[in-house]
């Protein structure tokens, strides 16, 4: 569900009533044909089934034991996770407040239930001590950990509020759903000193789609995933509450131990400890490698990520590939079937599990119709003319899928969904000529203000349009102003106050840390990160040649356009010729171009990340001429991971 108003907003002005109208990205008709849209009308969260209570009953079901250890550390000192942070939540009685939308309320405490819980016999999960749940599946002589949260330090502390309650079970086996952090990360609190000669599974092409996404973009997607999940917000009821899919990431130490076996197609069978699993494979689901999975004998089925108490993201607002929503649809129709009948509970990687065969049904049904009916609907409207932004307009989902609890929209939301499955067929361009070659924003900014008779007349425009209700365009205004001079402290304080009152409106709690976080920055600048999820076992996890291309998106073009060298890597037992020539790094690893290079390095692998981290070249060999490693190293830009974003 798109991101939605409550009850006009906070502090609202007397033309409250115009606010909820004109702020509500949803609307409350379904756009029915080639038209452009009009104002639109809200749905409103105080109009849904309140009174059904069943999600907190499923929420708090087969409950245990909760974590009482306190803050969670790393070695150095730094707090990995507070469980104490989000207890405002768990302790709140009463109605929602006014600074924070009841259907996101609700939603967030349900995620604030944290400790042990019994799923079924055998399956037990930890919920509430990082942003995904750890599985565990008791086998005949050990246990089967499933998803090991994002840091060791959290994954660590779940297995022994586990063992605390049923025993020191050894881990008989390891298995990742699929290759995003939250589902691998922990994987040496689990596993310390690796996999050994404990099984680790995975889906085909896990590793290759782990570390690709952290080669490339990952300093840019680092930076917006500060604002999407409100990292630097402080929790309570003006700032983070969640992010929808749960509370919020854990910030201790990210590793990974590769897959001993992969898994290739849907009815493989493995008995691992004792414990039969049936797989099937949905790839271009939530992830580019994903997998649901069956225990038969426990009539217990995992949904990985592809069916949760939430609508997810077709593509996330940090920066992603964009999602497959037909092919989505499509596995959970197979999952439909091949799970009628077959499984008494369904548990997920995220919240908290249904139990019932009827009721699994339903909800894969309500998950299937929810993502086909966004995608089909999307392109329907794509072929009447309209673009993606008007779809977003006037989208809404049938009231019988409108009023399901996990249909509705706390991480992914309707707006940005179809502006992705959009994306995923017709790119960024619209096909209008006025939108091929726009000025980027601090020049059109320019433009704007100049247009408007200046940055006053700007800021009282904003004012004027903000009285309406009309905060949408309001901050559009102000967006000019602020990227016209950064230094006009009036427009920034204002568009702080204006992107803290849309926040504290959201249903859908990616919006809320999104106008939240920018509020922040506005006010008290940019913070730094807690640092790269880039540590020594992902390091070790890319190949040769992932680490060349990580090397090639850095080279800063125009410095490197009058270069033109070649250097021969010798790493362990390959061999790789990289030249940079035409502002371009490329590389081959065909054993026929070997000779001819202006220098050659021999070395390890280790060695060769030490290079790379600027620690020498102490234990490399080095043939002819050195300068050609400093003129490549000349040349390339480091990734700024505090770069601006609500401003110039």
């Amino acid at each position: 569900m798109t991101p939605m108003n409550r009850r006009g907003f906070v502090a609202a002005t007397a033309g409250a009533a115009a606010a909820a109208v004109s702020l509500n990205p949803q609307t409350a008709q379904a756009a029915s044909g080639p038209h452009r849209p009009g104002t639109p009308t809200p749905t409103r969260t105080d109009d849904l089934p309140y009174d059904d209570t069943g999600d907190f009953a499923d929420a708090h079901r087969g409950f245990v034991a909760a974590f009482t250890g306190g803050p969670i550390t790393t070695e150095n000192g730094r707090t990995a996770w507070d469980p104490d942070a989000y207890r405002f939540l768990d302790e709140a009685e009463g109605p929602a407040p006014d600074t924070v939308d009841p259907s996101l309320w609700r939603q967030a405490r349900l995620l604030s239930r944290q400790g042990l819980y019994r799923v079924t016999d055998r399956v037990y999960q930890v919920r509430g001590l990082d942003l995904s749940n750890m599985t565990i599946v008791e086998g005949d002589t050990g246990v089967i950990v499933i998803d090991p949260l994002i840091s060791a330090e959290t994954a660590a502390a779940a297995l022994r509020l586990y063992r605390d309650h049923r025993g020191e079970r050894p881990v008989r086996a390891m298995i990742y759903t699929h290759p995003h952090v939250d589902h691998f990360g922990g994987c040496r609190g689990v596993l310390p000193d690796g996999a050994g000669d404990v099984p680790v599974l995975a889906p085909s092409g896990f590793m290759e789609h782990a570390v690709s996404e952290n080669v490339y973009a990952g300093p840019a997607m680092s930076r917006r995933a500060s604002y999407m999940y409100g990292s630097r917000l402080p929790t309570g009821v003006t700032g983070q509450v969640g992010c929808g899919l749960g509370l919020t990431v854990s910030l201790g130490t990210v590793g990974l131990i590769p897959p001993t076996r992969s898994i290739e197609a849907t009815g493989e069978e493995v008995t691992l400890d004792g414990v039969r699993i049936r797989f099937q494979m949905t790839p271009g689901t939530e992830c580019q490698e994903e997998m649901n999975f069956l225990f038969p004998d426990l009539r217990a089925v995992c949904m990985a990520e592809n069916a949760t108490h939430t609508m997810h993201n077709i593509v996330t607002l940090r920066g992603a590939q964009v999602r497959d929503a037909h092919a989505w649809a499509g596995y959970l129709t197979e999952s439909i079937g091949l799970y009628t009948g077959s499984a008494d509970v369904a548990f997920a990687s995220h919240h908290w599990p249904t139990w019932g065969n009827d009721r699994i049904v339903e909800l894969l049904t309500h998950q299937r119709d929810l993502y086909g009916y966004l995608h089909d609907q999307t392109v329907r409207q794509i072929n009447q003319g309209l673009t993606g932004t008007e779809i977003a307009e006037n989208f809404r989902l049938p009231p019988q899928l409108e009023s399901v609890w996990a249909n509705r929209g706390y991480y992914g939301s309707l707006s940005h969904n179809v502006k992705a499955v959009y994306q995923r067929y017709m790119g960024w361009f619209d096909g209008n000529p006025a939108h091929l070659w726009e000025h980027p924003p601090v020049e059109e900014a320019r433009r704007w203000v100049e247009t408007l008779g200046g940055q006053s007349a700007v800021r009282a425009r904003a004012r004027h349009y903000a009285d309406r209700g009309d905060l949408r365009f309001a901050v559009t205004l102000l967006n000019h102003a602020v990227f016209n001079d950064p230094d006009d402290r009036r427009a920034r304080r204002d568009l702080a106050a204006l992107y803290t009152r849309l926040g504290q409106a959201m249903e859908n709690a990616v919006w809320r840390n999104f106008y939240l976080t920018g509020a922040r920055e506005l006010t008290h600048g940019v913070t730094p990160g807690a640092g790269s999820t880039l540590g020594p076992d992902m390091h070790q996890a890319l190949t040769v040649g992932q680490l060349i291309d990580g090397l090639a998106v850095r080279v800063n073009g125009p410095k490197a356009w009058a270069i033109d060298l070649t250097i021969d890597w010798h790493v362990d037992d390959g061999h790789w010729r990289l030249r940079l020539a035409n502002g371009l790094l490329t590389w081959t690893a065909d054993p026929r171009q070997a000779a001819g290079a202006g220098l050659t390095m021999t070395m390890t692998k280790t060695r060769l990340l030490s290079l790379l981290a600027g620690r020498g070249t102490d234990g490399i060999t080095m043939d002819g001429d050195r300068s050609l490693l400093t003129r490549l190293m000349s040349v390339l830009d480091e990734p700024d991971r505090t770069f601006p974003i609500v401003t110039p």
